[in-house]
């Protein structure tokens, strides 16, 4: 385990891989940590340094009061990347992490190669949406909302009575602590990249499970268009965490990309 101050904040994070390698940044979604990424990682073998940390108020990072801004999220990151010494990556960013990803594309250019939006969009939800959930979480934990939240995560196939990866996940969720999630939720609230994804001038590839409930694909092909040149690809067999249920298949869309950007030095 590693631990950075930065943005004011202790950040639990890690960095693996090939320190001679392209750069990799990963930025979970809401209600995880950074152990979402596990299979993904193992399936990139040693082709990359690869950044993953759990976000404000997620994981062992601190958990300040709620509610947060989706610019202090990419500030964190900003932070976490200068203290690394990590320049030039290529952002995976899940749901939240996605428009975390696009926020720092937005804001800080110089830092970021390309990105893989996986599973998010330039807008997720509305305020109305976001602040039932907020209400509910508030009142009655993260275990109120647990079975609809897990029902988007996964397919029925996953979520089997004895898939003991389903029932870990599951904690992973309900431990999460609640000033991070309704801080986050927040922050997805109040969020809205639909100009900044017009403007990006990089290269995109959009990520999207074929089942998830959470960010649709046809909410994420919507972002791919907004965005000039981007690519779409869905993932079959997966709900909105494909980096879990198909490693192998996203690992791969992901590696291919990234060695149109990097080229050989992306090799496995």
């Amino acid at each position: 385990m590693a631990f950075a101050r930065v943005n004011g904040i202790v950040v639990h994070y890690g960095v693996e891989g090939n320190p001679d390698a392209p750069s990799l940044v990963l930025i979970n979604s809401l209600g995880t940590d950074f152990r979402i990424w596990d299979a993904f990682v193992d399936e990139l073998g040693g082709a990359y340094r690869i950044l993953r940390y759990d976000k404000r108020g997620h994981g062992l990072s601190e958990a300040t009061p709620a509610p947060y801004a989706m610019k202090t999220h990419v500030d964190d990151l900003a932070a976490l990347m200068d203290a690394v010494g990590m320049k030039s990556a290529l952002l995976v960013g899940l749901s939240i992490g996605g428009m975390i990803a696009q926020g720092l594309a937005a804001s800080r250019p110089d830092m970021v190669k390309a990105l893989v939006l996986m599973d998010t969009a330039h807008k997720i939800g509305t305020a109305g949406s976001w602040n039932e959930r907020i209400e509910k979480v508030e009142a009655g934990g993260i275990a109120s909302l647990a079975g609809p939240i897990l029902e988007r995560w996964f397919t029925p196939a996953y979520r089997r009575p004895d898939n003991a990866d389903f029932a870990g996940y599951a904690n992973m969720l309900l431990r999460t602590p609640v000033a991070g999630y309704v801080g986050s939720c927040a922050a997805l609230r109040d969020a809205d990249y639909t100009e900044a994804a017009k403007a990006l001038a990089l290269p995109v590839l959009c990520i999207v499970g074929d089942q998830d409930g959470s960010t649709p694909p046809d909410l994420v092909r919507a972002t791919s268009q907004l965005i000039p040149g981007a690519g779409f690809e869905i993932v079959a067999g997966a709900g909105h965490l494909p980096c879990i249920e198909q490693a192998e298949k996203t690992g791969a869309l992901v590696h291919d990309f990234a060695t149109k950007i990097f080229g050989g030095d992306a090799a496995r």
